[in-house]
């Protein structure tokens, strides 16, 4: 009967557990070898805003240096005054445009959008009327500009504090009174109305009332009337019987 040796024996015995162990090695190598990867940070996605859009300025209107004619405006003009002829020329005759005369006005005067002239030679009497494009001006909006309208026509004097708002001939108007320049009764007025504004000069009272009273204006206003005061009845002591 065959016999096994010993050490054969042990080495079948010791073979498994050696394989083992260095299956073990093996992997605890392996972990050591290979760390376990960091996860990535999710990205932060940030909204941008929209771009806020920027209002775009609004033009400012272009001076008109050339003229049209503007058969209305001259219908409202008076064709004699206090006796004399008005002279009323196409603007053919004269070079003058609503820009030239619209510089006197600053910002209103950039809206002017025609022009016409009219005249009474003797006594002197020159009126300038300019139609304008909205927003129409008032007398208000004619303030700053005063001074500048009196130098226009030929008022030495750049005090804006000579004139003064008046009603004449019915209608409200800045008035200025002659200066050391000028001929003795002179007197400069300039209004709006209307989408229109006149500049008028004249040395004659009754021609200066005659075209004012004769151009469209502003009515002054109609005062208030006062409230009427009725009187309290009076009380008196009644007589009582006993």
């Amino acid at each position: 009967m065959p016999t096994t040796r010993p050490d054969a024996a042990r080495g079948r015995r010791t073979a498994p557990a050696l394989a083992f162990a260095i299956l073990l090695m093996m992997l605890a190598m392996g972990a050591c070898s290979s760390p376990s990867p960091t996860p990535s940070p999710i990205p932060v996605v940030t909204a941008t805003p929209a771009p806020t859009a920027t209002p775009l300025p609004t033009p400012l209107p272009t001076p008109i240096f050339g003229n049209t004619a503007d058969p209305e405006l001259v219908a409202l003009i008076p064709t004699t005054v206090a006796g004399q002829a008005v002279q009323i020329p196409p603007i053919t005759d004269f070079s003058i445009t609503p820009g030239d005369i619209g510089q006197v006005y600053g910002a209103i005067g950039t809206r002017f959008r025609t022009l016409q002239l009219a005249y009474v030679s003797r006594p002197r009497l020159s009126l300038f009327g300019m139609r304008m494009n909205p927003p129409f001006a008032t007398n208000s909006d004619l303030q700053p500009y005063l001074a500048e309208a009196a130098r226009y026509v030929g008022i030495a004097g750049l005090h804006p504090e000579a004139w003064m708002l008046a009603t004449v001939a019915g209608h409200v108007v800045w008035v200025r009174p002659e200066d050391n320049a000028t001929v003795r009764g002179t007197r400069v007025y300039t209004w709006a109305v209307d989408g229109l504004v006149f500049l008028m000069i004249g040395t004659d009272d009754a021609q200066n009332l005659a075209m004012l009273g004769g151009l469209p204006g502003v009515p002054p206003p109609t005062p208030t009337p006062a409230p009427s005061v009725s009187g309290s009845p009076s009380v008196e002591p009644s007589a009582s019987g006993s």
